[in-house]
């Protein structure tokens, strides 16, 4: 079954991506009023960058569960994975733009300046720049697969988009580990 117009994947991720990603600059950047969205108690706020560490760790266990599948041709198996992994993303992705929404903004850094310089920002930025490239990446492998036959897959470039996407995806949601760490345990 068709969900998506075979002709429409790459404008489809072109508008998908554009909204996605002006929503996400919108939120980091104090743009989006705390009074748009509800209220929270200050421990909801607090818990959410454990439950997105949670909820990155599963994303990268499913993830690898869809790549090894495809690799012995478990194609269901590989899809269900995959459409998880998308799912965790996208609850990810809200708990994270709740919090920035709410809190006006990202998080400071409270350890020393030069664990920030030196280690912090280049792996935040290296964070930011694989979710930002993975975003249109994984919109236009996921609209292939839902527009086109499982047979009629091998036939795009789903599977060479698709592994790219699963490893800069993979990294992403690493680093976020990473700095999640960094912010909420280290300092």
């Amino acid at each position: 079954m068709e969900y998506v117009s075979r002709e429409r994947v790459r404008l489809l991720t072109g508008v998908l991506s554009v909204v996605s990603l002006a929503v996400v600059f919108a939120a980091a950047g104090g743009r989006i009023p705390s009074s748009s969205v509800p209220a929270a108690p200050a421990w909801v706020i607090e818990t959410i960058p454990l439950v997105n560490a949670v909820l990155s760790a599963a994303a990268i266990g499913t993830i690898t569960l869809g790549w090894r599948a495809i690799r012995r041709d478990d194609i269901e198996r590989h899809r269900v994975a995959m459409v998880a992994s998308f799912g965790l993303f996208v609850g990810f992705l809200t708990l994270y733009l709740y919090r920035l929404t709410v809190t006006g903004g990202p998080q400071p850094f409270p350890g020393p300046d030069s664990v920030y310089q030196f280690v912090y920002l280049p792996l935040l930025a290296i964070h930011i720049f694989l979710a930002i490239v993975c975003i249109p990446l994984l919109y236009y492998v996921l609209l292939l697969a839902l527009s086109r036959p499982i047979a009629e897959l091998p036939e795009t470039s789903h599977a060479r988009v698709g592994r790219v996407a699963a490893t800069l995806w993979l990294i992403s949601f690493s680093l976020g580990i990473v700095v999640f760490v960094l912010l909420h345990v280290v300092y």
